[in-house]
């Protein structure tokens, strides 16, 4: 295991747990499983998790090693037989559902088994739903993205980064046949998310679509390390032993804290659409949000042959995604959608309730860390509407009711 280079304890620790995965020498499945098991996961306990997929046939093996002067570790996922199933989607994501793995592990997991899809698909020139998984969809490859997910469950991380990643020139034979390197479902993975590539002569895959799969659906932002205080280092080694340190290196460390903020993960789906009944959208709006949508907007855009058209964005929870992009196939014309991974980043706020002659309004509030009036606060707009139509004011006189109350509740003589 590598080398826990703080003696800090963890309730000394603050700020953001981040993840650098350091692919100087590329990435795939098993490199990033090993990375995370040299930089501090359990085996035992990641072996304990991966047993809620409910597979039969399979174990995981952490095999200590040294490449180039560097000892690191390869994870080795041992069949009792060959796995030669040609999953569909539906079919790994069906597993997942039926598993009892930690709900983030099962989201985060199918995260990267519907990228690789999406990404197939373009590639081929199919529907989603007609992609075969073939190296991907065998039981080792799924323990590994599986597993990955499971590692960062057990490592608590909070939010991965990644570096660019290198592009070399080459062949592979696949499924497919013969293949130019990078892959071409490896460069449509990395393409959605603009990953910065470097070039790299060495005629062997460096980047593996699950690999690139799990950098595109998991880290936040591609780029040089951030700014973070280092505490432990992982080394994961590849299958392929060129004679130097062939590794992932994954770095580990936290950020420093930001105060009054929560972060949470949010999927966007967007869509360009010319040529709706306007009458839809109201509509159509209505039913995304009680399906559970964060938010959704349109925006006025000119489209090809100088139509205009329509932006249709929809912030998302991740496990919202497959119904929301079901409605909007159902209920508008469009062929299809683009989905991103996001971040949201909000202040914490909290809530206060002002009592009128007419009745209660709630107000929304971002605490002031030196105590007084806060610094941002809002009148919930359909309580001040229903005490507005109660008593017959004028609906900015409420508001400057509410105000004044609020106020009064944090002057010094309330």
């Amino acid at each position: 295991m590598h080398k826990n280079l703080s003696e800090k304890s963890s309730s000394q620790i603050t700020g953001l747990k981040t993840l650098y995965f350091d692919c100087y020498n590329g990435i795939s499945g098993d490199m990033a499983l090993g990375a995370l098991l040299d930089g501090g996961v359990d085996l035992k306990n990641l072996q304990e998790m991966l047993s809620g997929l409910n597979l039969k046939g399979w174990s995981l093996k952490a095999e200590v090693i040294n490449r180039g002067g560097i000892a690191g570790t390869r994870a080795l996922v041992e069949l009792q037989q060959s796995d030669v199933c040609k999953r569909h989607l539906e079919d790994i994501l069906a597993i997942l559902d039926r598993s009892d793995l930690p709900r983030q592990v099962k989201l985060q997991s199918q995260s990267v088994f519907e990228c690789l899809a999406e990404a197939e698909a373009a590639v081929h020139g199919i529907r989603v739903d007609e992609v075969h998984f073939h190296e991907v969809g065998a039981l080792d490859s799924i323990i590994d993205i599986v597993g990955t997910c499971s590692a960062l469950y057990l490592l608590a991380a909070d939010q991965v980064v990644c570096s660019p990643l290198p592009a070399s020139r080459g062949e592979i034979k696949c499924a497919h046949g013969i293949l130019p390197l990078p892959a071409p479902a490896t460069l449509e993975l990395l393409a959605r998310r603009q990953v910065p590539l470097e070039s790299r002569d060495t005629g062997y895959e460096l980047v593996t679509p699950t690999g690139a799969a799990l950098v595109t659906a998991l880290a936040e932002s591609f780029g040089s390390i951030p700014d973070f205080n280092l505490s432990a280092i992982g080394y994961g080694a590849g299958s392929i032993d060129p004679g130097y340190a062939n590794y992932l290196r994954v770095l580990i460390g936290h950020t420093e804290p930001v105060h009054n903020v929560s972060k949470e993960k949010m999927a966007v789906i967007e869509t360009n659409i010319d040529d709706l009944n306007p009458e839809i959208y109201g509509y159509l709006m209505e039913k995304l949000f009680k399906a559970g949508a964060f938010d959704v907007y349109y925006t006025p855009i000119q489209m090809k042959k100088n139509r205009p058209g329509v932006h249709l964005t929809i912030l998302s929870p991740p496990e919202k995604v497959k119904i929301l992009q079901d409605i909007v196939f159902l209920e508008t014309t469009t062929f299809g959608c683009r989905l991103t991974m996001a971040h949201k980043v909000k202040r914490v706020r909290e809530y206060e309730t002002v009592h009128t002659a007419w009745g209660k309004i709630v107000i929304k509030y971002i605490p002031n860390s030196g105590g007084g009036l806060p610094v941002h606060y809002s009148p919930e707009y359909e309580d001040c509407r229903a005490v507005a139509a109660e008593s017959g004011l004028p609906l900015k006189e409420v508001y400057r009711i509410v105000d004044h109350l609020f106020r009064n509740m944090f002057s010094p003589t309330s």
